[in-house]
């Protein structure tokens, strides 16, 4: 039996009138329809693990609290997070670019150009993003244009206090076992014998060849698959950075770190012109304008921002996207607990031109499975990334409040509007 063409459209027409298909689109879209949120308040808490980390908290009206975290410059970060607190209150937290910008342009005689005030910015940031997921009901990544990538792609910083003893063959054997496809180490040394000067950091050939033995001695150790990468954690001046990055050419490093100090990006690019071993930077660079001048003048192979003090999540986004458009691969630095990890993850996720993300914390791994109520959240050398909304990690406050500074707030409730 055929239905008449007119007839057909009419019972359609009739099931799926205009109003109710647009009654049925504003349900499940209508800006209108998102969670109506008002910040009440901002909150802190201080830990030392791997240098200062300041962990913050947004409140809001509707019980629904995000996390963030802040480091290295951190120090002094909670009497920022607590002067941001007035252009904070009331406002909707949904509203991240639009806060971040306020708070940053209002800092410009107060060094919101970088150091302490854009890490305090940072953190705030990323407690924003983790309430705008869960007040969405989606993870952060999928804020930030979705995910290119399942798993993100974990290094081990070795911590290896001397690459030529014994340490090295334990370490190596324990990555192998965790599955972990990079390592880095850290080749300088202020405590070098064949060091002339205390202040002048100009190596001698003496110490040139240490670096070089360290190398040598982890890469022997390690699997032939296992990337390697050295950190020279920007104490050398140009002339030594140079010498180094040739001298180890040899090994075909992952990248080295920081060759030279990052505020005069001539004296990197110098170096990276010198050398097949890639040059990699920004651990120490701040907001996306710090690292204009780096892309421009071709300073650097690899960039590293540090997402917890950057500028946060979106903006390590926006410096990730600068960087694919001269073909520049991120690795960020990152030694911040598996909440900012994680957090640092779903901007991992996003780019496209991503490479490889931190691991700091080989000698307190036990303590790091604990951190976070979900535990461990690595494995076999990768994090996966939860669809769970926001961040999708949780503090285990009984673990971290072990590592808290004594003397500072944990969370301390301000003045509520």
């Amino acid at each position: 039996m055929t239905i008449p063409r007119r007839s057909f459209l009419h019972e359609v027409a009739g099931a799926l009138s205009l109003p109710a298909l647009s009654q049925a689109i504003q349900a499940t879209s209508s800006p209108y329809r998102r969670p109506k949120l008002k910040i009440t308040d901002i909150r802190t808490a201080e830990i030392a693990l791997h240098g200062h980390q300041t962990h913050v908290r947004i409140y809001t009206d509707q019980d629904i609290t995000g996390q963030g975290e802040a480091t290295d410059a951190a120090v002094g970060a909670a009497a920022l997070l607590r002067s941001f607190r007035p252009m904070l209150l009331g406002q909707d937290p949904l509203n991240v670019e639009a806060l971040w910008e306020r708070i940053r342009t209002a800092g410009i005689f107060a060094g919101a150009q970088g150091g302490q005030y854009v890490t305090a910015l940072s953190g705030m940031e990323i407690a924003l993003w983790d309430v705008a997921g869960k007040a969405l009901g989606l993870p952060i990544y999928q804020l930030l244009g979705g995910k290119v990538r399942d798993r993100v792609r974990m290094y081990c910083d070795s911590s290896i206090r001397d690459p030529l003893g014994k340490e090295t063959d334990d370490k190596a054997a324990w990555v192998a076992q965790h599955g972990f496809t990079a390592v880095k180490i850290d080749i300088d040394e202020a405590r070098d014998p064949a060091r002339f000067d205390r202040v002048n950091w100009t190596a001698s050939n003496r110490e040139i060849d240490h670096m070089v033995q360290k190398v040598r001695r982890v890469r022997e150790a390690l699997d032939p698959k296992i990337d390697l990468a050295a950190d020279l954690h920007g104490r050398y001046d140009m002339t030594t950075g140079k010498r180094v990055a040739i001298e180890l050419e040899p090994f075909r490093l992952l990248w080295l770190e920081e060759p030279a100090p990052p505020e005069n990006i001539d004296a990197l690019r110098d170096i990276r012109q010198a050398t097949k071993t890639p040059i990699c930077c920004g651990e120490n660079l701040f907001l996306r304008h710090g690292f204009r001048e780096v892309l421009e003048k071709r300073a650097a192979d690899i960039l590293m921002p540090d997402i917890q003090k950057c500028g946060g999540l979106l903006e390590a986004r926006k410096i990730a996207d600068m960087a694919h458009t001269y073909y520049v691969p991120v690795a960020p630095h990152c030694v911040v607990s598996p909440v900012g990890t994680m957090a640092s993850c779903h901007v991992c996720a996003a780019v496209p031109n991503f490479l490889v993300l931190e691991w700091h914390w080989i000698d307190s791994h036990d303590f790091w499975k604990e951190f976070v109520q979900e535990g461990e959240i690595i494995r076999e050398g990768f994090t996966t990334i939860p669809d769970r909304p926001g961040i999708g990690v949780e503090m285990n406050e009984a673990a971290a409040r072990r590592k808290q500074i004594p003397g500072t707030p944990w969370f301390v409730s301000g003045e509520k509007i």
